[in-house]
């Protein structure tokens, strides 16, 4: 009864801030967030963006990145327009409370997954040709799209969010650039940090890499979970 009162009350205070006016620059941060949140982990597009900057040079480890990018910005408006549709739904103040403590709660299993995964296991021969700037893009872009898996993620992160607002075109659509831009920018300085330091990179630094970067979306999740039970606001 006790847990039943405080849900309630905190579904309330989420419905409110569900209604009040939306700032542009709030969604453009939240989806600065979300881009680099779903970019940072090494999987197999991290792991080939690092060993085509080592092998090939900076930018054709960040044209790779680039083309994730553009497979996450796919996927993310496919996640953002399948929820929009259930507005009704996800508008409803219970709803919204279990949606985003159901969010930070899918973010912790992705940051533990995330810590515990092995991304040398990821690693492949490199190919002796370098390729254009065009197909290494176009790998890029394929090896990602070839994961629906991340729906899941941006499910997550936009419950978690409250990042789907459909009354709200145009700063929705200035959210959704951002989440490109975000991943762009997590692409160009990761390349940028690994020329600088291709001397002394190797398998070590990938593991670790991503041993950092699952520990911090456990701790924000963890965060996630404390301010909607609390009933703060990000």
């Amino acid at each position: 009864m006790v847990f039943f009162i405080v849900s309630q009350k905190n579904a309330n205070f989420a419905l409110i801030m569900w209604f009040e006016p939306v700032s542009t620059l709030d969604l453009i941060v939240k989806g600065l967030l979300i881009g680099i949140v779903a970019s940072a982990p090494m999987g197999p597009v991290g792991v080939l963006c690092i060993q085509r900057t080592l092998n090939k040079g900076r930018w054709y480890g960040f044209v790779t990145g680039i083309g994730a990018a553009f497979s996450d910005i796919i996927y993310a408006l496919i996640t953002g327009f399948g929820m929009s549709f259930v507005v009704e739904f996800i508008e409803n103040a219970d709803t919204m409370f279990y949606l985003q403590l159901a969010g930070s709660i899918l973010l912790f299993f992705f940051g533990w997954y995330t810590l515990h995964s092995r991304p040398p296991q990821s690693i492949r021969p490199s190919s002796p040709r370098k390729g254009t700037l065009i197909h290494n893009m176009v790998t890029g872009f394929l090896v990602t799209f070839s994961n629906p898996l991340i729906i899941f993620l941006f499910v997550a992160l936009f419950a978690r969010f409250t990042f789907v607002v459909p009354e709200h075109v145009v700063q929705q659509s200035v959210g959704y650039l951002s989440i490109l831009t975000g991943a762009i920018v997590w692409w160009f300085l990761l390349t940028y940090g690994i020329d600088k330091v291709r001397s002394r990179f190797n398998v070590k630094g990938i593991w670790l890499l991503n041993r950092i970067i699952g520990i911090i979306v456990i701790i924000a999740s963890v965060v996630g979970v404390a301010i909607t039970l609390t009933g703060l606001s990000l």
